[in-house]
């Protein structure tokens, strides 16, 4: 996981897909607007771990 380009290409795709998501929130069906949410929430999720993980490894 050494690749720091793609680390922060999907942190901001994750975040903006938050983004959206929050903005166009009333234009989306309730089911959809669950599992969006949810998938959202991984995403975000994985992209802060592997923020965390790259400082770490870029410590030692």
């Amino acid at each position: 996981m050494n690749d720091t380009g793609s680390i922060v290409l999907f942190t901001i795709l994750a975040f903006s897909l938050a983004v959206i998501l929050i903005m166009t929130k009333d234009t989306i069906q309730p089911q959809m607007r669950r599992m969006l949410a949810l998938v959202t929430i991984v995403l975000v999720g994985c992209s802060f771990f592997m923020i965390v993980f790259s400082f770490l490894r870029a410590g030692s």
